[in-house]
């Protein structure tokens, strides 16, 4: 029941002459196979009963210029012309050829394209759903209080039975395809949205690198799935990167960041993963390796980072990091480790800068 009160609660915009790209296709899907199929029923009532029946024709006139025309109505005013055509054609069907005709399905199409105009309102669509079945119910009480004006052989009969049940199939199947296939397109650029949303919340936009809380994030999933793997943590720090941006300006200090950031891709080789932890300063995280391990890493790391030569504007320069690394032991939360590594980057600035503290 809660889910029916939170259906009926549903707020709807007002209808517009721009429908929505699925609606439109669905309706003019339905209009023209139902062009094709009273052009068809036009030249079968011949055959069938021996003369001719021009009510087919008119529908079909009609509902071809309903399709030619979809784009002149907004969308309720098309949905209440698709659905007076179907309400008069089940009427006059049944009224002709009796309920065994089989033309009452195709009040079913109207029931699907209403559940999916987002123009109408949940209770509209409730009472409309309860008109639609009050109205098969008064025509197959009308078609067995009554013969009709057209007693169908058996033959025939299984020829116009046929053909209807095949145009309604057709019909909920084409419908179906539509509306199923833009709910999942839609689903799918939904996913690819959040996908991108999700990566640029956890990117750094200067640097492409993970920011701090995908770092954390990352660290952490480790540590879930692999319990008993050591890994070390690093925080590096550019040394007098002040000095960089108050020397030559702040895009200098972007340009430094960016070609520090492409020397820690090329650097990694996949033992570490580098994030911008915030300013100048970087997290390292080195699965599977121990405190000898990373340090030797980040050595090679930092005398690379040394000899790096950075060019800008004609400007010539080089900058050094200073690094602290800690281990896992396995009892300290992350914060812990971070905190520690963190501690030991500023015993290394303190100490001189230009080195890496283990």
């Amino acid at each position: 029941m809660s889910y029916f009160s939170e259906f009926l609660r549903q707020e709807t915009p007002a209808p517009k002459k721009v429908m929505p790209g699925y609606y439109r296709k669905a309706l003019i899907v339905s209009e023209v196979v139902l062009t094709v199929y009273f052009l068809a029923v036009f030249f079968l009532l011949p055959l069938i009963e021996g003369c001719w029946e021009w009510v087919p024709a008119v529908l079909c006139a009609v509902t071809g210029l309903a399709a030619r025309r979809i784009g002149k109505l907004n969308i309720l005013q098309n949905f209440l012309v698709f659905s007076a055509i179907v309400l008069f054609w089940s009427g006059w069907g049944i009224h002709f050829f009796g309920w065994s005709s089989g033309v009452q399905h195709f009040l079913v199409i109207i029931l699907l394209l209403l559940f999916f105009n987002i123009c109408i309102s949940p209770p509209w669509k409730v009472l409309a759903s309860v008109l639609i079945l009050a109205y098969r119910i008064g025509l197959y009480a009308y078609a067995h209080g009554r013969n009709p004006v057209f007693q169908l052989s058996d033959n025939a009969g299984i020829v116009f039975q046929t053909t209807n049940s095949t145009i309604f199939f057709l019909l909920v199947a084409l419908i179906c395809i539509v509306l199923s296939s833009s709910i999942q397109d839609a689903e799918r650029q939904l996913r690819l949205d959040n996908e991108t949303l999700n990566k640029e919340a956890g990117t750094d936009p200067l640097t492409g690198l993970p920011n701090r809380r995908d770092m954390i994030s990352l660290i952490e999933d480790f540590q879930k799935q692999n319990p008993e793997h050591v890994f070390s943590v690093a925080i590096a720090d550019i040394d007098f990167f002040k000095k960089v941006n108050d020397t030559y300006g702040h895009a200098c200090g972007d340009y430094t960041l960016i070609q520090l950031t492409n020397l820690f891709k090329s650097e990694s080789r996949e033992r570490f993963t580098a994030a911008r932890w915030g300013g100048e300063e970087f997290c390292f995280f080195l699965p599977d390796l121990n405190l000898d391990e990373a340090g030797q890493i980040m050595n090679d790391l930092s005398y690379a980072v040394e000899k790096m030569p950075l060019n800008f504007e004609d400007k010539h320069f080089n900058i050094t990091i200073t690094v602290g690394v800690e281990e896992t032991d396995f009892h300290s939360s992350l914060d812990q480790l971070l905190d520690s590594a963190d501690e030991k980057l500023y015993l290394g600035k303190n100490s001189g800068r230009n080195r890496v503290v283990v």
